[in-house]
């Protein structure tokens, strides 16, 4: 497998291609943004970590039956991935109310409820992600119904993966954002970006102690020494 050109950067991340017109190349970065960009930083370490962490995340969903764009990690901040045409949607899963959308339902943060919670935005920084509805997003063109279905069943699948693994770790799942794309081998909806601590809420379950991005956000430092307790919490529940 021969690394080529670079395809894309963003803000947090390059993607190469490969001498497969099948797979790319994610390369993480260690640069965080927030709020549209409006904030940034860079932490020595973040990707790699964020790598690992995505890589051993997207992983167990591929061997739990979700499919993922995640084949292999290459290296300390490299993985190998299945190349997809993106769908610019955010679909975000809520165990707790917390960050804007406790502020935009005017409730407490952390606000516990009964159900599960799935949003839906577009990915747009121009825009600022709004929050859409299944109706935008396919008068938009974005995704056809029977996608959007797919895409709310995969989310919900997701969490109920995620949330008892890292229940394990002893870190609380309270909420998560994940992107799809239409695979360019198979045509299939599958995840197609990161999971990691950048697109997750994760809590500490005993000291409700804030283990993600929510520490660059709200500048409680020690992004780096979360992120890394996280992968190690993640180890000791998948390699035991």
């Amino acid at each position: 497998m021969k690394k080529g050109e670079l395809l894309f950067e963003g803000n947090e991340k390059q993607v190469y291609a490969t001498d497969n017109p099948d797979q790319v190349i994610f390369r993480y970065k260690d640069v965080t943004v927030a709020y549209n960009n409006v904030k940034r930083a860079r932490f020595i370490g973040k990707g790699a970590l964020n790598n690992k962490i995505s890589a051993i995340l997207l992983n167990y969903l591929n061997q739990n039956g979700v499919e993922t764009h995640f084949i292999e990690i290459l290296g300390e901040k490299e993985q190998l991935c299945r190349k997809i045409e993106i769908i610019p949607l955010q679909v975000v899963v809520h165990n707790r109310i917390a960050g804007s959308l406790a502020a935009r339902l005017g409730v407490e943060e952390g606000f516990r409820h009964p159900n599960t919670i799935v949003d839906l935005r577009y990915n747009n920084d121009f825009l600022e992600d709004p929050f859409i509805n299944r109706d935008h997003a396919f008068a938009l063109g974005l995704a056809t119904y029977q996608e959007l279905d797919e895409m709310y069943n995969i989310a919900r699948r997701v969490n109920e993966l995620l949330k008892p693994l890292f229940h394990k770790a002893g870190i609380e799942l309270v909420d998560m954002k994940l992107e799809f794309g239409r695979a360019s081998d198979t045509g299939s909806i599958i995840i197609s970006d990161e999971i990691s601590p950048d697109t997750c809420r994760l809590w500490d379950e005993k000291t409700g102690e804030r283990m993600d991005k929510d520490r660059f956000r709200l500048d409680l430092s020690c992004v780096v020494e979360n992120y890394n307790n996280v992968l190690t919490r993640l180890k000791q529940v998948t390699e035991s």
